[in-house]
């Protein structure tokens, strides 16, 4: 079940291959978080002596929050992946120029995760091809109801 989307993602860049990583909350993020209190538009993934953590992505914190914590809406969050995947993810990102962006945040198992996505940037007539593809879809969705009304 999917809780957010980053949809920017799929337009700046081109997805080349997918990770599902765990995330290191604390409480107040996992309740903001089922609330629907998060955004990851801005959120990159940035490696770090050998592990991965999650950058930018805003938690807000609801106002019932606990007095006695001072929740800091985009801290820096670690990434849970094995070993291996991370070496790899590494090697890829260092030789050929990848980067990796954050895809979703969803549930799994009652715990919540994050889809990371190997990425390659696109340039800006890629950008521009991507919106033509996507109002040409449109319009045809268009001339298809009006043809069948």
């Amino acid at each position: 079940m999917s809780i957010i989307d980053n949809r920017k993602a799929f337009f700046d860049y081109f997805i080349e291959d997918r990770y599902e990583a765990g995330l290191v909350l604390e409480g107040w993020e996992v309740k903001a978080i089922r609330a629907g209190r998060t955004q990851i538009k801005e959120g990159y993934v940035m490696i770090r002596d050998g592990a991965l953590y999650l950058i930018g992505a805003h938690i807000s914190p609801l106002p019932e929050a606990s007095t006695h914590i001072n929740p800091d809406p985009v801290r820096t969050r670690k990434l849970l992946l094995h070993a291996e995947e991370i070496s790899k993810l590494i090697s890829k990102v260092e030789q050929r120029g990848h980067t990796l962006v954050p895809l979703n945040l969803h549930y799994k198992g009652g715990r919540v995760k994050c889809e990371i996505g190997l990425a390659k940037g696109k340039k800006m007539h890629d950008k521009r091809e991507t919106e033509k593809k996507r109002d040409w879809e449109r319009e045809k969705a268009r001339i298809m109801r009006g043809a069948t009304k």
